[in-house]
């Protein structure tokens, strides 16, 4: 049984606060080796008690087995600008040793009947207490704006109609998912376009027309 709510959280807001600071360190790295970071934001919070106690209910999860079964009380959220960032996202986190990937489910070209897209990412990541090494369960979601924009508005609506969506309704979901998604492929098409222009593109001889004062500051 769960006593103290502040107590038995305080290691999955350690593990949220930690990942943060780790998973936006990748950005910076990126940023300083002069790369277009494949991470655009990140975002992380712990779920809020009656959410905790509301899916115990809806998933028939014990209490005694709540730290073993219930895997998105810390969740984080990677946001990327290309469908292939979150796959390059998801190679840099199987690269790391500071947790251990324990499930991966690809929502992204497996999408859910809803139309909901995402790449979700189940760890096991070890907190440093006063007690000890406590190693917790965290859930990481990685998906592109467009798809990040669509499951606000869904999750949104499902307070409205608590799951049970309008037939209509549930149809203009889908065909919205899809449009998203046919958005970011449309920008990764795009994007490669561009490299490509880029790539085989003369250089520009901008910098010969330098004064020497300009060469001398560079």
């Amino acid at each position: 049984m769960v006593t103290n709510w502040d107590q038995f959280l305080l290691p999955y807001q350690q593990a949220v606060s930690e990942l943060k600071v780790k998973l936006r360190g990748i950005r910076k790295q990126f940023e300083n080796q002069n790369e277009r970071p494949p991470i655009e934001f990140v975002t992380g919070r712990v779920k809020p008690v009656p959410s905790i106690k509301e899916k115990m209910t809806r998933r028939h999860v014990a209490e005694d087995r709540l730290e073993q079964d219930m895997q998105d009380i810390a969740g984080l959220r990677i946001m990327c600008q290309f469908v292939e960032d979150i796959y390059q996202v998801v190679d840099l986190l199987r690269q790391r040793t500071d947790l251990t990937i324990l499930e991966e489910r690809d929502y992204i070209h497996n999408e859910k009947p809803s139309g909901y897209r995402s790449y979700h990412i189940v760890i096991e990541y070890p907190v440093q207490l006063v007690s000890g090494e406590k190693k917790i369960l965290a859930e990481i979601q990685v998906r592109t704006l467009a798809m990040n924009f669509w499951a606000t508005i869904e999750h949104s609506l499902n307070y409205k109609y608590q799951g049970a969506f309008p037939e209509a309704l549930s149809d203009r979901l889908q065909r919205a998912a899809e449009a998203a998604f046919k958005l970011d492929t449309e920008m990764s098409e795009i994007r490669e376009e561009i490299q490509e222009a880029q790539q085989y593109s003369p250089k520009s001889d901008g910098d010969a027309h330098a004064t020497p004062h300009q060469n001398k500051e560079e």
